[in-house]
């Protein structure tokens, strides 16, 4: 059983490399990339499409084998683990938003909450998933499916079943690039506010300049390294 305290550090990627095949040969896409990540700790990875940033999220999370390099999750070695144990690491202890909101569209904003609770083992899933619309004010919207909300509506729905859970770690992966610019400042400012108060540490891949300011270090990548922190 993995211990269900958060680790010192969540997060630890060393001289991590991924290679993938490409119908011209084997395309480089991370190169020797290190990162650490503090308990409740923002960090933000920036650097042009292409360099790397999603593959990287994809790797730190589990879900993604690295061709070299090691990870450490929640204190695990991701590399002792097959998909099934990595799968369970994850559970209800890491989180991911994506920008393209990923909800289930057969069930309802709070059966989307609610249902990685009773994947997890939560006690009071609905009631949790209640609450959640609350505090991201959409509880009128509990009984719309997706294709009836709004892109905005729906990153907020996606961010609730994200941070119910209270992980110790969220990966945000452009979680504004859909939204214009008065839907992604306010999904934005629910997203560092809802962080705050879980106390998980966020890894945030952004374009946005102005997104990227309110984390507490920038890690900027290019060409699969990491070449910069502030």
């Amino acid at each position: 059983m993995f211990d269900a305290h958060a680790p010192t550090t969540p997060l630890r990627l060393q001289s991590v490399a991924l290679t993938l095949p490409s119908a011209a040969g084997p395309v480089e896409i991370l190169r020797g990339v290190d990162l650490e990540v503090e308990p409740g700790e923002r960090v933000a990875v920036v650097g042009p499409s292409g360099c790397g940033k999603s593959s990287l999220i994809a790797v730190a999370a589990g879900l993604e084998k690295p061709t070299a390099g090691r990870v450490w999750l929640l204190g695990e070695d991701l590399s002792q683990l097959n998909e099934d144990s990595r799968a369970l690491l994850r559970r209800g202890r890491v989180s991911l938003v994506f920008q393209s909101f990923h909800l289930l569209p057969n069930m309802t904003a709070e059966e989307n909450i609610a249902a990685p609770l009773e994947i997890a083992g939560k006690r009071g899933a609905t009631a949790i998933a209640r609450d959640w619309l609350g505090r991201v004010g959409l509880m009128h919207r509990a009984r719309h499916y997706p294709r009836q909300l709004s892109g905005g509506e729906q990153q907020r729905i996606a961010l609730a079943r994200a941070l119910a859970s209270r992980p110790h770690v969220l990966f945000a992966d452009e979680p504004t690039g859909n939204l214009d610019a008065a839907n992604a400042a306010a999904v934005a400012n629910l997203m560092f506010s809802l962080v705050a108060e879980t106390g998980a540490a966020l890894v945030l891949v952004t374009h946005d300049p102005s997104l990227a300011a309110r984390a507490d270090r920038r890690a900027t990548m290019a060409d699969g390294r990491m070449v910069a922190e502030s």
